[in-house]
């Protein structure tokens, strides 16, 4: 087939022309806006020749083509009279997609993400302390006190974080946010604990009780939301001259009055009540919660709203120093990742293996979705074996009384957090939702036989002769890192498409820096106008992807400045652009940087030779 065919047989996979909003592209994948999911053929479109994938993500049905191939797919499915977007344009549209409730949960996702790695830090830090006591050790005062320095401050702050980063996602000024914040935990005010513990609130006007809201998350979350409203109101009806004065000081007095005196109560109390509500579910007998939740754990992660489990775990975080949310979440993600180890297992197929297995790592280290979109819904009975075995996990875990020091890390990672006596339980957990998972989707979830059958017929039972491309001479080379930062393995990373390998293997850095050089001396093939990514090609046939963060296509530039253009011949360390991290924080994305060998198939193997931080010009890949 080709591109014009290929682009064809795309839009009448998705439901044609009618059943699109908008189409765009990104370096890797088409990215469409569809009117009704449900209507999208989505086993035709993964077997499209050229297609890699096919998943939902933020809204948008993205298909992935790989770099350069995108670009031709996109000016032929553009020129068949689909609609187009910019990415801005659709990265709104996308916030705008499913109910209210789909919305509101999407949104606290984006208040809680950039939060989660000091929540993690400080659970750690819990789950050490706890690990001392177990042990009977016994620290001295100054230590102690220090340890709860690191295992208190995340918690007591949590409200100015939260307003902090409310503040960010609406458009607000994060500083403005964070001060408000610190006002609802005012020293001046009675502590919260302490009142739970016996000690009076703060009577204000003679009839106002008042309390510190220290742990809290909803009453910060809604003060976040009116405030960084209120901020942008003022911004547009203040003149310019004054605005630096009078928009801030406006903010903050009217919103203090209303966070302390009304807000905060109110909202404290409807805390109080969900928290009850949440303990109450969790404490039912026989380990039924754990049954339920760990059966229907992944089922709320495919519709995208699993991020309400974040308010419900920093609650009893804050509150009760352990997460029973957890070990439960870990059952659940365990039993998907041992399903596609089954799957890989069975397969025959060398193609569907090396989904399967770095699909399956990713799950192990906290991201299902590669697994599940990529391997167990497409086959669909190892996505449903799977929750029968985060249902029996998770009623082990609740039978055993499971719960973290901490959340946003699981499995693996999540170890740390069950190091205060849980250890072996935890582990025992996690081999049950495994085996549950394993032996149900081997023996009665995959065969090739049946994954063949399903496909769907071909337009055309008429031989396609066969194009024959033109062999390549590759050699043996290192791929130097392109920047300087911390690594990361590729299977680690929060996006399904480079966290599988389906675009080839790799290696991530987490930069220091704001300069991409180019890792090798060959030619640009593709230098986008967003400058967020870079495909080149080496001298010695080494295809290679350079992907400045993650989903930072929707930036539309911002913050990016390209210095190459396609076709530009290149040095080992020339400059191929900047980029500015804080600019990638401010819009609530991850600055993690991909470096993909995409001619992966060309090579016997392509290996990372770095660990730990790097070096711009350092080693990075081994292609042979």
């Amino acid at each position: 087939m080709d591109n014009k065919q290929i682009a064809k047989a795309v839009i009448d996979a998705i439901g044609g022309r009618e059943n699109v909003n908008s189409v765009a592209h990104c370096a890797t994948r088409l990215r469409v806006m569809v009117k009704d999911e449900s209507i999208i053929d989505k086993d035709t479109v993964e077997n499209i020749e050229k297609v890699q994938g096919a998943f939902f993500n933020s809204g948008q049905y993205q298909i992935i083509f790989g770099t350069g191939t995108v670009n031709k797919i996109y000016d032929e499915v553009v020129a068949q009279g689909l609609p187009t977007s910019t990415k801005g344009e659709m990265k709104a549209e996308a916030a705008k997609q499913g109910n209210a409730f789909q919305r509101a949960v999407r949104t606290f996702g984006d208040v809680f993400v950039p939060i989660i790695p000091a929540i993690v830090a400080t659970g750690l830090f819990m789950g050490l302390r706890g690990l001392l006591g177990a042990l009977g050790i016994t620290l001295p005062d100054d230590l102690n006190t220090y340890s709860q320095i690191l295992t208190d401050t995340a918690f007591i702050a949590l409200p100015a974080l939260v307003v902090w980063s409310t503040f960010r996602v609406f458009g607000g000024n994060p500083v403005i946010g964070i001060v408000l914040g610190l006002m609802l935990i005012s020293g001046s005010l009675p502590n919260a604990w302490e009142v739970a513990g016996g000690a009076k609130p703060h009577i204000f006007f003679g009839f106002i009780p008042v309390v510190g809201l220290q742990g809290s998350v909803l009453p910060a979350f809604i003060i976040g939301i009116l405030g960084a409203n209120l901020e942008k109101s003022l911004r547009k009806v203040v003149p310019d001259v004054l605005d630096l004065l009078v928009t801030p000081f406006l903010t903050l007095f009217v919103m203090s009055i209303l966070g302390i005196f009304v807000i905060g109560p109110i909202f404290h109390q409807v805390e109080q009540y969900i928290l009850a509500g949440t303990q109450a579910i969790l404490n039912l007998p026989f380990g039924l919660a754990g049954l339920l939740i760990g059966a229907v754990h992944q089922i709320i992660v495919v519709t995208g709203v699993h991020h309400i489990f974040n308010l419900l775990e920093s609650q009893l975080i804050a509150n009760t120093g352990k997460d029973p949310f957890n070990a439960i979440i870990s059952a659940a993600m365990t039993a998907q990742g041992a399903a596609t180890v089954a799957v890989g297992v069975k397969t025959k197929s060398a193609k569907l293996k090396a989904l399967c297995f770095p699909a399956a790592l990713s799950a192990f280290l906290g991201i299902t979705e590669p697994a599940i979109f990529g391997v167990n819904l497409r086959y669909r009975k190892p996505f449903v074996l799977a929750l029968a075995g985060g249902a029996i996990g998770g009623w082990l875990a609740s039978i055993l009384g499971l719960a973290g020091t901490g959340f946003g890390i699981t499995i693996i990672p999540g170890t740390l957090l069950y190091l205060n006596g849980q250890l072996l339980p935890y582990f025992l957990m996690l081999a049950v939702s495994f085996a549950v998972g394993f032996t149900l989707t081997y023996m009665f979830g995959y065969s090739d036989e049946v994954a063949e059958t399903a496909k769907k017929p071909e337009a055309s039972a008429a031989p396609v002769a066969e194009t024959v491309a033109p062999t390549t001479v590759i050699s043996e080379e290192t791929v130097a890192s392109p920047l300087s930062g911390e690594t990361v393995a590729l299977t680690s990373v929060n996006d399904p498409v480079f966290a599988s390998e389906a675009m080839g293997k790799g290696i991530a850095v987490k930069p220091n820096g704001n300069t991409v050089y180019s890792p090798v001396d060959g030619t640009v093939q593709i230098a986008f106008e967003t400058g967020h990514a870079y495909g080149l090609k080496s001298d010695k046939g080494a295809e290679i992807l350079i992907h400045i963060g993650i989903d930072t296509v929707s930036m539309d530039g911002k913050g990016f400045n390209q210095k190459v253009k396609a076709d530009q011949k290149v040095k080992k360390g020339d400059v191929l652009g900047t980029f500015d991290s804080a600019a990638i924080a401010a819009a609530g994305l991850d600055d993690t940087t991909m470096v993909i060998v995409t001619n992966t198939a060309d090579y016997a193997d392509v290996a990372s030779i770095a660990s730990g931080k790097v070096a711009t010009g350092d080693a990075l890949l081994e292609v042979k």
